[in-house]
């Protein structure tokens, strides 16, 4: 990937040429770096980079001399603290002396100035190789030595390093002499012929390595900071571990959009096209822009990395049946634990007791099994005589990212949840972590688990999820029975799809509303 063009920065629309001053040298010069206004347009700018880096690469070469004790005129740099090759400093005197050029045209006098044909030739001499070193040193000698006290090369006078620099500097007096001609003669778009100057761009800068690692710890910390990302990355978190592992690198500069599509590839030999596009590439692209956002990367190399997904195909509806729903609940509400050949039991309370309460609480809330899965006691409370259930964030994650409050069914209640409530003491209620961040991961795990159950005991059809089939169950109910849809929208947490529904609230009396209008399932046990 390129870097930016060296010693040259914007700053908020204006460019500069700019030049960090060594730490040695900041006594001496008085600042942290040096800095030349370049103008608002950039290609002015890039025309006035070279004549403008090298005054201020001759300031800091002055004052190494000044700390050596010498005249800054006296000695050359004892090294070539900014070097460049003979092509990029002929293609930099050909930048400097066309600025110059357009200068010195404000002068009237400067039209009175004529060609030097001795020049010239002289000139063409040296750039066939036929020049002495004394001829050189008369043609171009002064320049030569001008960018050696500016740090861009270290070559000893006589030298082959210095004759290919002076030859350079030939090539690029030769290829300016044209352009005076051509701007003598009114025109001003000539570019030069040799393909030293013409193929040599400016200097690039070798950007700084930016960590993979460290760009996710910056980009998790500061969507936490806004109300992001609940779960603390835990989900995207093996997302960038793949990533970094395919790449080989830690570095994100290096990485393409060919890299981005290449681990899609790999990707999609283990995981679904689904899982891939919409948390694995999802991830990396969300990452990218908001490096890019804050000027941590130049580019989004995975804003056009898709997977694409085979459609859906549907042989039945999403949600469960009136009697798919009755056989899960009456499933879970006998669900009792197996003991070992001792009579223990090896499952978790918490474990026995998602089975027994996670069903029937999704089947009148429509929430997301993970949403109930994390819910604590202190999630629960007691409004006017009626149990209401807070899905927040504090528990673990809550997709759009809000709390909301859902009355509880009567059935709910019906089933003795009450008196389970008043059993348990703070905490989770359906799952076994300890702390805040292990929240999030234990109720998914236990949500997978549940899944699990209910596949494995042939409780549900194949080809129907478990658990999200309330989701869809709840929304057909609520059409049915004619209930407001903003309303349903509520109850689930689903996002308002209008400016105009995020307007006024959904009380809870408005979803309880709802919620009793649900009919309560006949659990009976068959005689």
């Amino acid at each position: 990937m390129a870097g930016k063009t060296r010693n040259m920065v914007n700053r908020s629309g204006r460019y500069f040429a700019r030049l960090v001053v060594p730490k040695t040298l900041r006594p001496i010069l008085g600042k942290t770096e040096l800095r030349t206004a370049l103008g608002g347009d950039y290609r002015t700018a890039l025309k006035a980079l070279p004549a403008a880096v090298a005054d201020l690469q001759r300031q800091i070469t002055a004052a190494e001399r000044q700390i050596a004790g010498a005249h800054p005129l006296d000695q050359p740099p004892i090294v070539a603290r900014y070097p460049m090759t003979p092509a990029q400093i002929a293609a930099s005197h050909y930048a400097q002396r066309l600025a110059l050029d357009e200068q010195f045209r404000m002068n009237p006098a400067y039209a009175l100035v004529g060609i030097n044909d001795a020049y010239f030739d002289a000139l063409k001499i040296a750039i066939a190789g036929k020049a002495d070193d004394r001829l050189l040193t008369e043609l171009v000698g002064a320049e030569v030595e001008f960018f050696r006290r500016s740090g861009n090369h270290d070559a000893e006078p006589g030298s082959r390093a210095w004759r290919e620099v002076a030859q350079a500097i030939a090539v690029a007096e030769v290829e300016f002499i044209k352009r005076s001609y051509e701007r003598d003669l009114g025109r001003f778009d000539g570019r030069p012929d040799h393909p030293m100057i013409r193929n040599t761009p400016q200097p690039e800068d070798t950007p700084e390595p930016v960590s993979l690692s460290k760009l996710w710890d910056d980009y998790l910390a500061a969507s936490s900071a806004i109300g992001g990302i609940k779960d603390g990355g835990a989900r995207q978190r093996p997302v960038i571990a793949s990533f970094r592992k395919f790449l080989g690198t830690d570095n994100a500069l290096k990485v393409t959009r060919k890299h981005v599509m290449d681990w899609r590839d790999d990707l999609m030999g283990k995981l679904s096209a689904k899982t891939v596009n919409d948390i694995y590439l999802s991830t990396v692209r969300a990452l990218f822009n908001w490096a890019v956002e804050g000027e941590r990367l130049p580019e989004n190399v995975a804003a056009t990395v898709r997977q694409k997904k085979p459609k859906r195909v549907r042989g039945r509806e999403a949600g469960y049946t009136d009697a798919e729903a009755v056989k899960v609940l009456k499933a879970s509400r006998s669900y009792q634990p197996n003991a070992d050949g001792r009579g223990r039991i090896r499952e978790t309370p918490q474990s026995v007791a998602a089975k027994r309460w996670v069903p029937l609480l999704c089947a009148f809330t429509g929430a997301r099994v993970s949403e109930i899965t994390q819910l604590r006691k202190e999630d629960f409370r007691n409004v006017d005589g009626r149990v209401i259930v807070r899905i927040t964030p504090d528990a673990g994650s809550v997709k759009i990212g809000n709390y909301r409050d859902v009355p509880l069914h009567a059935q709910v209640m019906a089933e003795g949840f009450e008196d389970f409530l008043k059993g348990q003491g703070a905490g989770p209620l359906f799952h076994t972590g300890r702390d805040e961040a292990s929240y999030p991961a234990k109720a998914q795990r236990m949500s997978n688990q549940l899944a699990d159950w209910l596949r494995e005991a042939e409780i549900v059809p194949a080809g129907l999820q478990p658990n999200h089939a309330w989701r869809h169950r709840l929304k057909s109910q609520g059409r049915e029975l004619g209930a407001d849809p903003r309303v349903v929208d509520a109850i689930q947490g689903h996002a308002a799809r209008t400016a105009g529904e995020n307007y006024g609230d959904v009380s809870l009396k408005a979803k309880a509303r709802v919620i009793d209008m649900l009919p309560a399932y006949d659990l009976t046990p068959a005689q």
